[in-house]
C-alpha cells in the first residue's frame, strides 16, 4: 500500500508537464484540477480501486482533457429538423433580429434600467417593459418576471398566501422539470382546494367550494395534454360569472401565451390571450413560447390586484433582467406593428406548407445519399403549446439500417442536428430549419452518413 501511494507523482512534477502548459488558463486554476485529481487517485488507492497511480504524463493529460471539458462546456448550437417549432429542450423560441439587436445594444453598455433621467433619481425596471406590455395587449395593467413559474408563484402567494384557491382536479397539472401545481401552491403558502374529478368538473363544484376563507379560483391551461372521452369542464366565461357573483378573483395560468387566434393555420380551438383577458382579473404565460421572445413571466389583469404583487417583496427574487427587457420589449414592438412574420416562431406557424418543401427539396438535392424522399410531415408548436394540435410540414427522409447510429453523429457535430428517427428512416423535418442553414445541414448529414456532399 505505502509503494502505490508513493507512486502518486507530486503537484509541481504534473504541472512541468507540456500538456497543462498549453493550457489557455490560469496557472490557479490549472493547479486545483491537478490537486483535485490526485486527491481522487489517493483515494482509489485506498478503497483498492487501483494498486498504483498513474505517471505524471498521464496525469497532466487527464487532467488537461477535463478542465478544457469544463472550462468550455457552455451551449451548443442545434440545428432543429425535429419538427418542433417551440422545442423546449433546445431553448424554446429563436429570437427576431430585433430582438437580438436590442439584446446585444443592452449588454455591450450602460442603460437607463433604474434610473430615472428626466429627475436625476432612481427608476423602475418595469417602467421600460410594463407600458409597451399593456398597451401590446390592451390590458388594465401588467407585470413581468422572469418566468411564468415565478409568476403563477407571485399571484398564488400575492392573492391566496393563508387562504383557498379553488382547482379543478383535472388541472393540476406538471410541466417539464417536475413543475406540479400541487406543490407550487404549496409554497406559495395557497391552500389548494381541489374540486370534481379528473376527467368531469362543474361550475356546481366550484360554486360548492366557495367560503369565506376562499381567496382566488383557478384556471390551468392543460399545456402538454389532453383529457379526452367522457369530460366536462367549466368553460372560461361561466368561471367569470361564478367569480363576479361572488366577488372572488379568478386567475388563468395560460402557460404558453397565444396572442392571436391561429385556426387558419391549424391551431384551433386554443385560449388565446385576448379571450383569456377577456374573462379574467389575472393570467399569466411565458413570453418564449408562442409569443416568440425571451424567457419571461408575463402578468395581465387589474391594476389594484397587479399592483399588490408589484409590492410583494418576492416580486424582487422573480424580476427580469435589462437583456431580458431589451428583447421582450423589441418582440412586443413587432406584435403590435402586426409585423408577425418578422417573429420566428409565429412565421414558422404561418407560412405555407409549400416554402417547407421547398427546403426539404433543396437540401434533398444537395445530398448525394440513397434513398432520399421527400415526404409530408405534421409539425408541432411544441413548448406545452396546443398538445392535441400539428400542422402541414415536410421533410427529406433518408432510409438507412443505420439510422440510430446516424442520428448520434449528427447530435455530436457542430453544429448538432436533431431530427426523428422512425424504425430505419431519418427524418429532417424542414419546419424548423432556416434556408440559411441548409447548406451546412446538408454537410453535417453527408459527414453523419460517411460521404461528402
Amino acid at each position: 500500500m505505502n509503494d502505490a501511494y508513493r507512486s502518486i507523482p507530486k503537484v509541481d512534477v504534473v504541472l512541468k508537464e507540456p500538456v497543462l502548459a498549453g493550457l489557455a488558463y490560469g496557472p490557479e486554476l490549472i493547479k486545483r484540477a491537478v490537486k483535485s485529481a490526485l486527491d481522487e487517485i489517493r483515494e482509489a488507492i485506498g478503497s483498492g480501486e487501483i494498486s498504483q497511480s498513474p505517471d505524471a504524463s498521464q496525469v497532466a493529460a487527464d487532467v488537461a482533457g477535463g478542465v478544457v471539458a469544463v472550462m468550455e462546456s457552455g451551449l451548443t448550437e442545434v440545428i432543429n429538423a425535429a419538427g418542433v417549432v417551440v422545442y423546449t429542450n433546445l431553448g424554446r423560441a429563436p429570437l427576431a433580429d430585433e430582438a437580438v439587436d436590442a439584446l446585444v445594444s443592452a449588454a455591450r453598455g450602460y442603460s437607463d434600467l433604474e434610473f430615472n433621467l428626466g429627475q436625476g433619481s432612481r427608476g423602475s425596471r418595469q417602467d421600460h417593459i410594463r407600458p409597451i406590455t399593456r398597451s401590446c395587449f390592451g390590458a388594465e395593467d401588467a407585470l413581468v418576471v422572469n418566468n411564468n413559474a415565478a409568476a403563477v408563484l407571485l399571484v398564488l402567494n400575492t392573492l391566496a398566501r393563508g387562504r383557498e384557491a379553488i382547482v379543478s382536479r383535472g388541472e393540476l397539472v406538471e410541466i417539464g422539470g417536475s413543475f406540479r401545481m400541487p406543490e407550487v401552491m404549496s409554497m406559495s403558502g395557497a391552500v389548494m382546494r381541489e374540486v370534481g374529478a379528473t376527467n368531469k368538473t362543474r361550475l356546481s363544484d366550484y360554486r360548492s367550494a366557495i367560503t369565506d376563507n376562499t381567496g382566488l379560483i383557478v384556471k390551468v391551461h392543460r399545456s402538454n395534454f389532453s383529457i379526452v372521452g367522457f369530460t366536462d369542464e367549466v368553460e372560461l366565461r361561466e368561471l367569470w360569472g361564478l367569480a363576479r357573483e361572488f366577488g372572488i378573483p379568478l386567475y388563468v395560468d395560460m402557460g404558453s401565451g397565444i396572442p392571436f387566434d391561429l385556426s387558419p393555420y391549424g391551431i384551433s380551438d386554443e385560449w388565446t390571450i385576448p379571450g383569456c383577458l377577456e374573462f379574467s382579473d389575472v393570467l399569466s404565460f411565458s413570453g418564449d413560447k408562442v409569443l416568440g421572445g425571451p424567457q419571461a413571466g408575463i402578468i395581465l389583469g387589474k391594476s389594484g390586484l397587479i399592483g399588490q404583487m408589484a409590492a410583494n417583496p418576492l416580486h424582487r427574487a422573480m424580476r427580469i433582467d435589462k437583456l431580458g427587457i431589451a428583447s421582450l420589449s423589441a418582440t412586443l414592438l413587432l406584435l403590435a406593428k402586426e409585423r408577425y412574420r418578422d417573429i420566428p416562431v409565429l412565421r414558422m406557424i404561418m407560412e405555407d406548407v409549400s416554402d417547407v418543401r421547398a427546403r426539404a427539396e433543396e437540401l434533398g438535392s444537395l445530398l448525394n445519399a440513397e434513398q432520399t424522399e421527400v415526404v409530408p410531415t405534421r409539425a408541432v408548436v411544441g413548448g406545452g403549446s396546443a398538445p392535441t394540435r400539428s400542422f402541414p410540414s415536410c421533410g427529406l427522409m433518408i432510409t438507412t439500417p443505420r439510422a440510430v447510429a446516424v442520428h448520434a453523429r449528427l447530435r455530436k457535430a457542430s453544429p448538432a442536428v436533431v431530427a426523428r428517427i422512425e424504425e430505419d428512416r431519418l427524418i429532417f423535418d424542414m419546419k424548423a430549419v432556416d434556408r440559411s442553414l441548409i447548406p451546412v445541414l446538408a454537410e453535417k448529414i453527408g459527414e453523419a452518413l460517411g460521404h461528402g456532399v
